[in-house]
C-alpha cells in the first residue's frame, strides 16, 4: 500500500507517495531534501543560494554547491542551444511582469527593452574547478524554474532507489516521476493524467501509462495577468521579453529523467507545431504531446500504444 503525503512548498503543491519499509521516515527525508533543494535552487527566496550568485552581480563570483553549479552549467549550454526557448538568464525579465504573483505588471517597453539587455547567457561565467559563478554584468539573475523542479525530482528519487525503496511517485505541482512497481496496479504500472487546457485542474484529456518515468506539461493556461482585458500568460519569449505568441496550449514531454523533461517541455514551447513533434521524434530519450489552442493533439510515435484518450 502507498502512503501519501503532501506539502505546500516553492509556490505550488507536492504531493508524495512511497511504498517500503519504513514510509512515514522515508517521506520525512523526502521533506527535508525538499527544504534543502529550496533553499539552494530558488529565485523568490532571498536567502537561497541561488540569491547570492545574483546579488553578486557585476561584483564579484560565488563558490555554490556542486549540484547548483551542475544545474547552471547545464542551463546555460542549452539556453545557448538552437531551438530553444530556455532561457536561465531571464531572471530580470521574469521578475519585471510577476505573473503569478500578487504584484504583477506589465512593464513599459523601456523596462523590458532595458532588462532583456541583461539576459545573455553568455555572460555567465563558470569555473568548473572552484564550483563559482559570476554573472558578469550588474542586473543580471539566474532564474531556474524551468529547470530546479525536475532536477529536484530526480535528486529525490534517486536517493529512494539508493535506499532501496520499493515504489514512489513524487508531483512537484504537475512535474511527475516515478518509481518502480505500482503496487495499486496488477501490470506495476503508473497512470498519470495529462490535463485538459482551459479546464480546472483535474480535468485530464487522456492518461499516460508510464514506468520509472517523468511526465512534465507546460502550458499558457496556468498562470496568467489580466490588464485592460489583455491576457498576459507566463511564458516569454526569450527574444521579445513578451509572453510567448503560440498555437500550443499545452507541451507534455516524456523521459526517464525530469531533468530532461523540464529541457525540452521549455526548448520546445512555442515552435511550430510541426517543427517541434518533429523534433520530439527525432530524440531517442524523449516523447511527447502537444494540446493547441483549438483543440488538436498530437502524440508522438512512442508514445501512441501508452496513451489513452477521455474524448
Amino acid at each position: 500500500m502507498l502512503v501519501s503525503h503532501s506539502v505546500k512548498m516553492m509556490g505550488t503543491t507536492i504531493d508524495i507517495a512511497i511504498h517500503s519499509n519504513n514510509p512515514k521516515n522515508d517521506i520525512q527525508e523526502v521533506c527535508h531534501l525538499l527544504t534543502v533543494y529550496n533553499k539552494r535552487f530558488s529565485a523568490n527566496d532571498d536567502d537561497s543560494e541561488l540569491m547570492m550568485i545574483n546579488r553578486q552581480a557585476g561584483i564579484g563570483a560565488v563558490k555554490v554547491h556542486p549540484e547548483l553549479f551542475e544545474l547552471i552549467k547545464l542551463g546555460k549550454e542549452h539556453s545557448l542551444a538552437e531551438p530553444s526557448n530556455l532561457n536561465i538568464a531571464i531572471g530580470p525579465l521574469v521578475q519585471s511582469w510577476r505573473i503569478g504573483f500578487d504584484d504583477a505588471t506589465v512593464p513599459s517597453s523601456e523596462t523590458i527593452s532595458e532588462k532583456l539587455a541583461l539576459t545573455n547567457p553568455e555572460l555567465i561565467q563558470l569555473d568548473s574547478c572552484q564550483k563559482s559563478v559570476f554573472l558578469s554584468q550588474k542586473g543580471m539573475k539566474i532564474d531556474l524554474g524551468a529547470l530546479a523542479k525536475g532536477y529536484i525530482a530526480d535528486r529525490i528519487i534517486q536517493h529512494l532507489s539508493e535506499k532501496q525503496v520499493t515504489a514512489a511517485l513524487i508531483n512537484l505541482g504537475g512535474n511527475v516521476l516515478v518509481h518502480g512497481s505500482n503496487p495499486n496496479r496488477e501490470d506495476g504500472s503508473w497512470w498519470i493524467g495529462i490535463q485538459k487546457p482551459e479546464e480546472k485542474r483535474g480535468t485530464n484529456v487522456g492518461v499516460l501509462a508510464v514506468t520509472n518515468q517523468s511526465v512534465v506539461t507546460s502550458g499558457i493556461y496556468e498562470r496568467h495577468l489580466l490588464v485592460d482585458g489583455q491576457d498576459y500568460h507566463h511564458i516569454f519569449d526569450k527574444k521579445t521579453g513578451y509572453p510567448i505568441e503560440t498555437d500550443m496550449a499545452s507541451l507534455t514531454i516524456v523521459s526517464d529523467l525530469s531533468t530532461d523533461c523540464e529541457i525540452w517541455t521549455t526548448r520546445l514551447f512555442g515552435l511550430p507545431i510541426i517543427q517541434a513533434m518533429m523534433t520530439i521524434n527525432e530524440i531517442a530519450h524523449i516523447e511527447g504531446i502537444i494540446i493547441t489552442k483549438d483543440n488538436r493533439l498530437i502524440v508522438s510515435e512512442g508514445l501512441k500504444q501508452h496513451f489513452r484518450l477521455y474524448y
